[in-house]
């Protein structure tokens, strides 16, 4: 085996490749948000291919306020969870991005981030199921009320 594997090295090296490809199947699916100062996301709806393996989602702060007092972050949970999720976050803290520890309902979601700043989570599409009701959210107290949104598989 360890032979084979010297074998194929050599082999790589002699015909100048430098890197062999990713897996071909793999689909990472890119997202952006955006906050601002006024308690708003930029989308009410994300939307994502069922052929995606994972998403990345980048959530941008273009307000100028800082995280403390007008942060913002971006969390992923079954449309059922919203609420229940944001009540509980409330506790949290800052510290805590403003999600309670442990939280299985909250499937992602990137820090809470001020103006200027943003933040990107990645998800693995085997967290996801097709035909689900999800929805997206920020959970800095009172955020929710106006930031949150669907987000779509399909």
């Amino acid at each position: 085996m360890k032979l084979m594997r010297h074998t194929l090295l050599a082999a790589v090296a002699l015909i100048g490749i430098t890197a062999l490809p990713a897996h071909a199947a793999d689909k990472v699916c890119k997202l952006e948000i955006t906050g601002n100062d006024l308690m708003q996301y930029d989308k009410k709806e994300l939307k994502v291919a069922t052929d995606c393996t994972s998403i990345e989602v980048t959530m941008k702060h273009i307000g100028k306020l800082p995280a403390a007092s007008m942060g913002h972050n971006w969390t992923l949970v079954k449309t059922a969870d919203v609420a229940a999720v944001a009540n509980d976050g409330l506790s949290a803290g800052l510290e805590a991005d403003y999600i309670k520890k442990g939280d299985a309902r909250v499937i992602a979601h990137t820090k809470v981030v001020g103006g200027g700043q943003s933040a990107s989570v990645t998800i693995p599409m085997s967290k996801l199921k097709a035909g689900e009701s999800y929805s997206y959210l920020c959970t800095f107290p009172g955020h929710s009320a106006l930031m949150k949104g669907a987000f779509i598989i399909g």
